[in-house]
């Protein structure tokens, strides 16, 4: 059983059994996790409700929690669920044991020919994958990019796109709004012009 199986109104923080932190953002931290009743292992992240009101971005969680939700690719973290208390709001995520590629890289210091362009390949089928769903990501940078394991393959590591905070449904696929972050914004971004998913990801 896994916890795609679970009825995902029943969840709430009482289903898991919380452990360490894995990570720190704006609005939350992320914590490995355990559903009490199957096992199944994940990445719980916690975001405070007074916080997204502060910074004004509750439609921006919701346009990311429907948007990962209905992406279903090996190449893209998977969003299982989530649930709310009167303070918080908890997104059910794919844990993915290795972390951020930023954090690999950084450990390496550079990938070998072969590494670099099976990342390379798992990235480009996510996102096309996203560009056949008019989604475009906006936000695609090293720290957004996770690597798992793959079952039964223990020297073939799984990329998986992040962070979906960005991300926009665009049928269009045509934007203007200038987001993500700083150090990888696409020129046409910064002086204002009209871009597409081209540039978005």
């Amino acid at each position: 059983m896994s916890l795609s199986d679970l009825p995902k109104s029943d969840w709430s923080l009482n289903d898991f059994e919380v452990g360490k932190p894995l990570g720190k953002g704006k609005f939350g931290r992320v914590y490995l996790a355990r559903e009490k009743r199957t096992k199944f292992i994940v990445a719980l992240k916690v975001l405070f409700k007074s916080e997204l009101r502060k910074n004004r971005v509750e439609h921006q969680l919701r346009r990311e929690i429907e948007i990962q939700s209905h992406l279903d690719h090996d190449n893209i973290l998977r969003l299982y669920g989530w649930f709310h208390d009167e303070t918080r709001i908890y997104l059910i995520l794919e844990f993915a044991p290795k972390g951020e590629l930023y954090g690999v890289l950084t450990k390496l210091g550079k990938f070998d020919e072969k590494v670099a362009a099976n990342y390379i390949l798992q990235l480009s089928c996510a996102l096309q994958h996203c560009h056949q769903n008019n989604v475009i990501h906006r936000d695609i940078k090293p720290e957004n990019l996770l690597i798992g394991g793959k079952p039964g393959h223990t020297d073939w590591d799984v990329l998986k796109i992040a962070d979906f905070g960005w991300s926009v449904h665009a049928p269009s696929n045509r934007r203007k709004t200038m987001c993500g972050t700083l150090d990888y914004l696409p020129p046409e971004m910064v002086v204002g012009k009209e871009h597409d998913d081209k540039v978005g990801n």
